[in-house]
């Protein structure tokens, strides 16, 4: 992980210099545009945690950065820019473009508000859209037609 993490993760900020410094400064968090490297679906905890386990059953290795809002009790899957589309389960939000999320450095530990379940590995790696959205059916049983996004 490291620098290369780093790097890749701070590339989503306007000013990716000052992005790192505050980082490295101590601050748990920095607001990240969402839309330009990645969007992010957010998720409650009980429907990422379940989906999470499914794609690691199927997949030989994760496939992208996944973030725990613990004070929210929300997990966020970082996804390839995607467009406005329907995802099933009820509280489903697609954070894209003219979004910001709190996202912490990609070596911080737990014990924070926000707290990385799989952080980025510098590659650019991220989860594909489908592949969530199939492991979100499968988490929340959803057999019918998915909800309509809500979006914050």
């Amino acid at each position: 992980m490291g620098k290369q993490a780093v790097e890749w993760l701070a590339a989503a900020a306007t000013d990716p210099r000052s992005c790192k410094q505050r980082w490295d400064r101590g601050e748990d968090a920095v607001l990240l545009e969402a839309g330009r490297l990645w969007d992010v679906l957010s998720v409650p905890e009980h429907l990422g945690l379940g989906a999470l386990e499914l794609l690691g059953r199927t997949r030989r290795r994760a496939s992208g950065p996944v973030l725990m809002n613990c004070g929210a009790r929300r997990v966020g899957f970082f996804i390839a820019p995607a467009p406005a589309t329907e995802w099933p389960g009820p509280g489903v939000r697609h954070v894209r473009r003219g979004s910001w999320v709190a996202v912490p450095p990609p070596y911080q530990s737990g014990g924070w508000r926000l707290e990385w379940l799989l952080p980025p590995d510098g590659t650019g790696a991220l989860y594909d859209p489908d592949a969530v959205r199939l492991a979100l059916r499968k988490a929340g049983g959803v057999r019918g037609a998915p909800v309509r996004v809500s979006r914050p």
